[in-house]
């Protein structure tokens, strides 16, 4: 046994649901402690936002101690959309593994490029999932983080490598996305800026935030393979098939079936991806689609309908943990809409900002976003109850508005990837059968290498007073 007291407290994080519960009770005791409050709102591009200066008290009951225990049922209700998601996800690959075309294509993919340069194969997936966190969105990938995991394994390392690549390459990509319509976006219109402005500095922040990500996933591949013991994932947290060690699949050929199988699979996400942007989907029929491309391929790769159902569930069961844990961070929103705190908070956060000198501010920002961030984990949402606060202020202080568009862009998108209400990283990290406590001891120092380079992009911003063009 390790001597507790001479880790750092990242590697002491507690079960992800135990996080959740303690900021249920935490959130109440806010409700309790911090006067609720709103300010007005107003339509902006057909959805409400704050207006500037109309914060006012309120006069709410708090909520009460069963409202801890009411708001996880309600949570669950309103995050109901994302757990079927991740449910059918999870189905879906479990089938998919099931045929073994997955597992002879990532064999296929380590032969042809070799397993002993390891370094190629992470850094060109890192970004490819970047190029689709950018283009695609976060939740949108969902389905894509088993076939990491898989690469991961192939190379020589665990589960974490694979999910490194695909979530660090999608969330990141997501976040710093110079096109990204959630965050970018609404905040653009909120600013009144032309839509997307400004995305030369943000290319220039996305790509160097993936070249980091990459070395980082490297370096901990390179460090495990020279010493499995390092692994963050030990061998009894590996999933395994009947009871056998997970092996790196290789030496293996793709056969006429297999190509059927990966066809049906690419076909599937082509139709989603159509869908997500010329018809407007989103969570709902990604799953439905998840649940056709699971029954298409498993027919198409010769199962069986009664063995294609046991796969199936199979699948979905073994991402039950994360999927109610989605549910259960949901209620957190549950009890800050109840104690109508959230708008209190974003004021208190955001006052001091107006005391610090324009850089100071600039990097003040991202960290109140990052801590915005826990409450209100939508990029969006955040967007539509910030910035109409934030770009006011920013003009005070004589900070161009695509700077503080580009502080809430980081302080918002870096922290999604570690806080435990968000969502879709939960997702990620179930489908992917990785703990959530393992996943920050891996990230969290990535985190704070993106947050610095984070900072010189928003110091360079403030320096040449950078504008909307």
């Amino acid at each position: 046994m390790s001597d507790t007291s001479s880790q750092r407290w990242y590697e002491r994080v507690p079960h992800p649901a135990v996080l959740i519960v303690m900021m249920l009770i935490l959130v109440w005791g806010l409700t309790w402690l911090v006067p609720s409050g709103e300010y007005e709102r107003h339509a902006v591009a057909g959805r409400e936002a704050v207006i500037p200066g109309t914060f006012t008290l309120t006069d709410t009951t708090p909520p009460s101690p069963l409202a801890i225990f009411h708001a996880v049922p309600l949570g669950m209700v309103a995050a109901s959309s994302i757990i079927f998601a991740v449910f059918i996800g999870g189905g879906l690959f479990r089938v998919l593994e099931a045929t073994g075309a997955l597992e002879r294509l990532i064999g296929t993919l380590v032969d042809r490029l070799g397993s002993d340069r390891p370094a190629l194969l992470i850094w060109l997936m890192t970004f490819v999932f970047g190029a689709l966190g950018v283009a695609v969105g976060y939740e949108n990938n969902i389905a894509l983080v088993p076939i990491a995991v898989l690469l991961g394994t192939a190379l020589g390392g665990d589960r974490l490598t694979g999910a490194g690549i695909a979530i660090c390459g999608v969330g990141i990509g997501f976040a710093t996305s110079p096109i990204n319509v959630y965050t970018v976006g609404v905040a653009d219109r909120i600013a009144q800026l032309p839509l997307f402005s400004g995305a030369l500095l943000r290319s220039v922040l996305c790509l160097g935030a993936l070249a980091i990500a990459a070395h980082h996933i490297t370096r901990y591949l390179a460090r495990i393979r020279h010493a499995p013991e390092r692994s963050l994932m030990p061998p009894a947290d590996e999933l395994t098939d009947e009871g056998g060690e997970s092996a790196p699949p290789r030496g293996h050929r793709l056969v006429k079936r297999d190509w059927a199988v990966l066809g049906v699979f690419v076909l599937g996400l082509a139709i989603m991806l159509y869908g997500v942007f010329a018809l407007g989907w989103y969570i709902n029929e990604i799953a439905a689609t998840f649940l056709a491309i699971a029954i298409v391929a498993g027919l198409t790769g010769g199962m069986r309908p009664g063995t294609l159902n046991a796969r199936f569930f199979e699948g979905a069961a073994s991402v039950t943990t994360g999927a109610l844990l989605v549910g259960l961070a949901r209620g957190i929103e549950v009890l800050l809409d109840q104690g109508h705190i959230a708008d209190t908070i974003v004021h208190a956060l955001s006052a001091p900002l107006s005391a610090l000198p324009v850089l100071g501010s600039a990097l003040a920002m991202t960290v109140v976003h990052a801590l915005i961030n826990f409450f209100i984990p939508s990029g969006s949402g955040q967007a539509i109850v910030t910035m109409p606060i934030m770009i006011p202020l920013s003009d005070l202080l004589g900070m161009t508005r695509q700077t503080a568009i580009l502080a809430f862009q980081v302080g918002d998108g870096l922290t999604n990837l570690i806080v435990p209400t968000s969502g879709g990283t939960l997702a990620m990290l179930a489908i992917a059968g990785v703990p959530f406590d393992r996943w920050v001891r891996f990230f969290f120092p990535l985190l704070m290498k993106l947050f610095l380079l984070s900072w010189l992009a928003l110091s360079v911003a403030v320096a040449i007073q950078w504008g909307p063009a």
